[in-house]
């Protein structure tokens, strides 16, 4: 996919009592250091034994927000979708990646059931910029869960709908439980900002998790940076990536090509339904656009890349 989309790709922002609850435990813990650098002065004591009630008050409704966001994830991941519990995560599947937003549906026209390429992109033959261009956003999990494989992790993702804002679970064979989580964004020229590293920060706390990889095909703000390197996420960007797939043996090189490129990786999944989407074209002849093959039921569509269009027939429904 040449264009970004915001979905979580159909995710929705942080939870405002998480944002709330981390923002009063930080000024609860700031009131209650600072009374214990006035603790010992002679004349500011008064002062930092008044600091110490309201510090306790902020840590501990900061805590209480904490957990409502929790119990709210918790429900709303049950109500969704199986909950990726880190001591339950799913069955080790293709991974999954970036999922595009539920964007307001068009009605395909009346005749053939959506044009389909007149032929197959060829596939590349070497790793390059043009390899992650041309995949769809589920080869490209597909690619990091191997990566990470090939590194000696034991990897858990899921195909398709509620994630929990987590794409890969990392686990170790010498630690029980996960050690770490990866989000990826199969974006294309938008850079990642600092919101969606936050956010995942966010996941990464709700989880008691330390280290987390965030992995884009695009690139990352100065701010996205600095946050990440603050706070323990290792920011890998398309040319990160790519230095990382190159210092693998020539056969990993291979085999990491092999997924990029298995199927129809040049078409897209639909997020919610994990089937493939179908070329289509909205009524009074706009511009051609993917559409989930379980159209009326979902109603999730795709823009379509220029090089996707390019190739379409031009009777395409």
């Amino acid at each position: 996919m040449a264009r970004p989309s915001n979905r979580r790709r159909g995710r929705k922002s942080a939870s405002p009592f998480l944002e709330k609850g981390l923002t009063v435990t930080v000024l609860g813990l700031g009131m209650w250091a600072l009374s214990a650098v006035l603790a010992g002065h002679p004349m500011l004591g008064a002062a930092a034994t008044a600091l110490r009630t309201p510090a306790w008050w902020a840590i501990g409704i900061g805590a209480l927000l904490m957990c409502v966001h929790a119990l709210l994830s918790r429900r709303k991941s049950t109500r969704d979708a199986a909950p990726l519990n880190p001591s339950n995560p799913p069955e080790p599947t293709a991974a999954r990646s970036q999922k595009p937003p539920r964007a307001k549906p068009a009605e395909p026209a009346a005749g053939p059931a959506g044009g389909e390429p007149r032929e197959p992109p060829n596939a590349a033959t070497a790793w390059g910029p043009a390899v992650f261009a041309a995949i769809e956003w589920r080869r490209f999990e597909a690619v990091c869960e191997a990566l990470f494989a090939q590194a000696g992790f034991e990897t858990r993702s899921q195909s398709h709908g509620a994630d929990g804002g987590v794409d890969i679970w990392l686990h170790s064979k010498n630690a029980t439980g996960p050690v770490a989580v990866v989000q990826c964004k199969h974006w294309q020229g938008k850079p990642v900002g600092v919101k969606e590293l936050r956010e995942f920060f966010g996941v990464m706390a709700s989880h008691g998790l330390k280290r987390g990889t965030y992995a884009t095909t695009s690139t990352y703000t100065a701010d996205a940076q600095a946050f990440a390197k603050a706070n323990g996420i290792s920011a890998l960007d398309g040319a990160g990536l790519l230095g990382l797939i190159a210092q693998r043996t020539p056969a990993q090189q291979q085999s990491l090509l092999a997924v990029a490129h298995e199927g129809e990786y040049w078409r897209p999944t639909c997020a919610s339904c994990g089937v493939k989407m179908k070329a289509r074209q909205s009524i009074g002849g706009g511009s051609p656009f993917w559409g989930c093959a379980s159209f009326p039921r979902c109603r999730r569509t795709l823009p379509m890349t220029k090089a996707a269009a390019a190739v379409m027939p031009r009777t395409a429904a």
